[in-house]
């Protein structure tokens, strides 16, 4: 069990280095501010710090870290019928969603996923995900359209 920490650590290092690799090629200042590849840059220096972080974890405690579960514990490595509900729930939400961005526009499409989201993950106060999914996605799509000028799919039905 420890080994598969050390390589999805060595494996999350290897992504991250990277990416601060691509991300250096890309100016990091233009005119208005951080340039396109300031962010990623900072973002991929933090997951190297946190991978060496956990690598150094590893080799310094010869036990297993909190959180990892104990080798002899017999565990089953399937979710739950609930839980294997929720993932598969999830994953069909998000081909859906994916598929009737275009035709329906980002408004109906993020308002139905958002309320179907949360149906799914077990929220059962209506009018809660009513507001919710009311606010997310006409919010959203106000801010990012009108405000922050990124254009959005707006659909067949104008909405």
């Amino acid at each position: 069990m420890r080994r598969g920490w050390f390589v999805a650590a060595g494996a999350f290092l290897v992504l991250f280095a990277g990416t601060v690799y691509l991300s250096s090629k890309l100016p990091l200042l233009d005119a208005l501010g951080p340039g396109p590849g300031f962010f990623p840059l900072i973002l991929a220096l933090l997951g190297m710090v946190l991978s060496l972080a956990l690598i150094i974890q590893l080799a310094r405690n010869p036990q297993a870290p909190a959180g990892i579960p104990d080798p002899d514990a017999t565990e089953e490595l399937v979710p739950d019928r609930a839980a294997m509900f929720r993932l598969v729930g999830i994953v069909v939400l998000l081909l859906a969603a994916f598929s009737a961005l275009d035709p329906l526009g980002y408004r109906l499409t993020s308002l139905l996923f958002i309320a179907l989201l949360l149906l799914v993950l077990g929220v059962r106060n209506y009018l809660a995900i009513a507001l919710v999914a009311l606010v997310l996605s006409f919010g959203v799509f106000h801010s990012f359209y009108y405000w922050l000028k990124v254009p959005l799919p707006v659909g067949g039905l104008g909405l």
